[in-house]
């Protein structure tokens, strides 16, 4: 599957489903306990209480629409742009009760669930119903948790960014995102999968 193909499934699938799970445990499948972050600044803040963000986020139940070379080039363009500064961004990342980090399975893949500030992990707790409690969570350079954490999870491991939140992005374990020695369309000798 090629890096195209597998970004539009992944893309296809709308957050709301991606992300289903407890912050108090891993979801079923997902590795235990979560990944950890190595030196890394921490935070545990009451979530603010402002209110959800008017806009729908995308369904994603719609089909494949066929571009053109240069739509699909602009598509490709907007992605790596999205992927380099997520790389370069802090982002919070939720613990689990285990002091890992919560991820969340889906498709075979575990998902890392990071956001891009505190009023995007809101409107996650309060799309779960879960904004009053506190939620625990590190300050993680985007491409530390690319570079560095992914490669640890026993399974495909991915980042989910604002889940909940419109915009939001997911970053699969694919050859230009991921180490390639654990990119899902990579095989054993460094060579795309078809």
């Amino acid at each position: 599957m090629s890096f195209d193909e597998l970004w539009g499934q992944v893309r296809g699938e709308s957050t709301e489903r991606v992300l289903k799970g407890s912050p108090g445990a891993p979801a079923p499948g997902a590795p235990a306990p979560g990944p950890a972050v190595p030196d890394g600044a921490g935070g545990n803040a009451p979530l603010p209480t402002s209110p959800p963000d008017d806009r729908a986020a995308p369904d994603g139940a719609g089909g494949e629409v066929p571009l053109d070379a240069a739509a699909a080039a602009a598509a490709r363009e907007a992605v790596l742009e999205r992927l380099a500064h997520f790389r370069s961004s802090a982002v919070l990342v939720p613990m689990d009760t285990a002091g890992g980090l919560w991820t969340a399975d889906f498709g075979g893949i575990a998902w890392i669930c990071a956001f891009s500030d505190e009023a995007a992990l809101a409107r996650f707790a309060q799309a779960r119903g879960e904004e009053a409690g506190e939620w625990t969570y590190r300050r993680v350079l985007g491409s530390r948790l690319l570079d560095d954490v992914v490669p640890t999870v026993a399974s495909p491991c991915g980042v989910a960014l604002d889940a909940g939140s419109p915009g939001g992005a997911v970053f699969p374990p694919v050859q230009g995102i991921v180490p390639d020695r654990v990119a899902v369309d990579v095989d054993g000798q460094g060579g795309r999968r078809p």
